[in-house]
């Protein structure tokens, strides 16, 4: 009989880390582009390796930035819209650097 509350605990936390992993979705998904976007430009010679590297750099921030607000398991509206605003001027930086 014990074994229930332990059991259904478990259970609840994994279905609140699910939920917040799933509100992450999009950044996940923005971050995967934006390190396709900085590579293509690497291969097309439009990204000098200085740019690369400090591109590289800001995508390591964002990840970290995302990891710190998914560490206790939910993602707030203000981090959300925080990684968002870092998204946006990577995305501005990457554009920047390959024209």
């Amino acid at each position: 009989m014990p074994r229930r509350p332990f059991t259904f605990a478990v259970g609840l936390s994994l279905l609140a880390l699910a939920a917040s992993v799933a509100q992450a979705g999009p950044i996940l998904r923005r971050e995967r582009r934006q390190r396709l976007r900085i590579a293509q430009g690497v291969r097309s010679g439009a990204v000098t390796p200085e740019e690369r590297a400090a591109l590289h750099a800001e995508q390591r921030k964002i990840a970290h930035d995302r990891h710190a607000a998914l560490r206790d398991g939910h993602l707030t509206r203000a981090e959300a819209a925080n990684l968002v605003r870092e998204q946006n001027q990577a995305s501005r930086d990457i554009w920047r650097d390959k024209h």
